[in-house]
């Protein structure tokens, strides 16, 4: 028994064990073959659904499972420790796929798209970021026209995760030029819709099994109803969905870093060196040592963030904290643990180079560091001091 366990409830406890079978038994052998052929792996996706993960925080009545961000955040962190690419694609889906939906839809719109989503039979994308505006999303220039009972919209996303294997789209576009950030609008955008179309799939350093790609819309049709939320509040609502999209690029990170620490554990047990394991080095087990305080510390953030949203408390700076410092963790024990293992830490047959790709994208993704400690500040400078 962990002392972790303490901290959650049976029913996560449950969850967690039951993803943690099915990211061994149907991720770990093909985590590999994932990442080297950029496959997007559809079967395991389904099955996810299956074990109703893709709808795991949301309510029982739009076919979620009920269980909180705090059971969420525990399944991507399960997912994360043995597939980057596949925790991200669930995360996306999740938080930024049906998140804006469940938040600022109306009931005739949650009834429509999340259910189907929540059960995982379609997919769900977020088109945020565009070629000129990625920390600066109020620099949106993708436009939306209403024409009779259409809205007519115009533009492009880039970097949108889930893209190509999406049925159900939320994405922002300027609505009012004159009032800045507080002229654009969201909209939800069904595949197949006129004038809309994927585009070019990126060639990635790391998470290369999760798709990513181009949203091109070129006087792209939707019915006037298909407005998401009141008109010109999209400016609050993605920042909104960010914060708590935030908790789970912070589980992601965890259990990137936790995947890390479990192979270099493994690893300096078995490799001898001198007539002896590495893991009998003082070297190798201050190592250890750091990856391990480091990791407990960034999941009491994680947890407690989560815990925080489940209980509808104020959670954004510590959403900012558990991102900021779970990604930065991450990265700095995938660098440790190809460090223990040496030149095998160099090549794909040990997993920790990938683990280090991986990672990487959690301190971009969903708001940079740099984001996230302005988050912080503005935060701190507010009040919310300690505490």
């Amino acid at each position: 028994m962990s002392n972790f366990d303490l901290m959650l409830p049976e029913e996560v406890l449950m969850l967690r064990d039951m993803v943690a079978d099915f990211a061994k038994t149907e991720l770990a052998p093909i985590a590999i073959s994932i990442d080297e052929e950029q496959r997007f792996p559809m079967e395991q996706v389904k099955k996810m659904g299956e074990l109703g993960l893709m709808g795991i925080p949301y309510p029982e009545e739009y076919d979620g499972a009920g269980l909180g961000y705090l059971g969420y955040a525990v399944a991507v962190e399960e997912i994360a420790k043995v597939c980057g690419s596949t925790a991200l694609t669930l995360a996306a889906h999740v938080s930024l796929g049906i998140g804006p939906i469940f938040l600022f839809g109306n009931e005739s719109q949650k009834k429509k798209y999340i259910p189907p989503m929540a059960r995982g039979e379609v997919l769900g994308a977020f088109g945020l970021t565009e070629p000129g505006a990625g920390s600066d999303a109020g620099g949106t220039q993708t436009t939306a026209v209403k024409d009779g009972h259409e809205w007519v919209l115009n533009g492009q996303k880039i970097y949108i995760t889930n893209a190509s294997y999406a049925s159900t789209y939320v994405a922002t576009a300027v609505t009012d030029k004159s009032k800045g950030t507080k002229g654009i609008s969201s909209f939800i955008i069904e595949r197949g819709a006129p004038g809309f179309s994927v585009g070019k799939k990126e060639n990635k350093l790391g998470c290369r099994g999760s798709d990513t790609a181009t949203l091109h819309f070129d006087n792209c049709r939707i019915p006037e109803e298909n407005l998401l939320g009141e008109l010109n509040s999209g400016f609050k609502q993605f920042l909104t969905v960010l914060d708590g999209g935030r908790i789970s690029i912070g589980a992601m990170a965890l259990g990137i870093a936790e995947g890390a620490y479990l192979a270099a554990v493994k690893y300096s047990q078995e490799r001898e060196q001198f007539n002896r394991p590495i893991s009998e080095f003082q070297a190798t087990q201050m190592k250890l040592a750091t990856m391990a305080t480091e990791i407990e510390a960034a999941r009491h953030l994680v947890y407690f963030a989560a815990k925080l949203k489940d209980a509808d408390k104020n959670y954004i700076k510590y959403a900012s904290m558990a991102k900021l410092y779970a990604s930065e963790v991450a990265t700095r024990c995938c660098l440790t643990a190809i460090q223990i293992h040496g030149g095998y830490g160099y090549v794909q047959e040990y997993e920790v180079e990938r683990m280090l790709r991986d990672a990487k994208l959690t301190e971009i993704g969903e708001g940079t560091s740099e984001i996230q400690r302005l988050v912080i500040a503005r935060r701190i400078l507010q009040g919310d001091l300690l505490g």
